[in-house]
């Protein structure tokens, strides 16, 4: 059993953790849910062994996936890019239960692979880094239902977020916007128009 308690004034936010992933396309997320919304970030992985992210620091795992047999704690599950990997699926239930149970999941860059093996992108508007060619070279047939597909940095089709790597600014504005950690719209978007001014 999972021993993050759970705890009504003790907020808490999952990141999917794994080797090569790009970290730097949600450190500002989860800057602002830790530091403005007061969450707790709970990593998780397919195991207790550090990882290694393209920055080259490496993250501990505070959990299992398989140890998550409680889910109300968490609000949300957010997942950074990485290099496409079809064997890497420990994950995807974890997507779909969340999901389900109408939490939010928010995926950058790459992480929409996960989205789709999971099975919920033939329900979702989404986008993507990830691109047709990037999937032949990867000998992956039809990883995404393009149909659903819209080439814009970010977008949230009801509880799911999903953005391109370059919006990784966008994609933090998209989660804070959707968990409500600023008190209204206006200092939501006076506070990123601030960062979009200077990047």
């Amino acid at each position: 059993m999972c021993t993050v308690q759970s705890s009504m004034e003790n907020k808490k936010i999952l990141c999917y953790v794994y080797d090569n992933m790009a970290d730097f396309e949600i450190s500002l997320a989860l800057h602002y849910l830790r530091n403005i919304g007061n969450y707790e970030i709970v990593s998780v992985a397919e195991n207790l062994q550090p990882v290694t992210a393209q920055s080259g620091l490496s993250f501990v795992p505070n959990v299992k996936i398989s140890q998550l047999t409680d889910l109300e704690p968490f609000e949300a599950l957010i997942i950074g890019g990485g290099p496409i990997n079809n064997k890497q699926n420990a994950v995807c239930p974890l997507i779909k239960n969340l999901l389900q149970k109408n939490k939010l999941v928010a995926a950058i860059c790459f992480a929409p692979q996960f989205l789709w093996r999971a099975g919920v992108l033939n329900e979702h508007k989404f986008t993507t880094s990830c691109t047709q060619k990037d999937i032949c070279l990867h000998k992956t047939e039809k990883p995404f239902p393009w149909e659903n597909y819209h080439d814009v940095r970010c977008i949230t089709d009801k509880n799911l977020i999903t953005a391109k790597g370059h919006a990784f600014v966008d994609f933090a504005q998209a989660i804070c916007k959707y968990l409500n950690i600023f008190k209204d719209n206006f200092e939501l978007e006076e506070h990123f128009n601030k960062i979009k001014s200077t990047v």
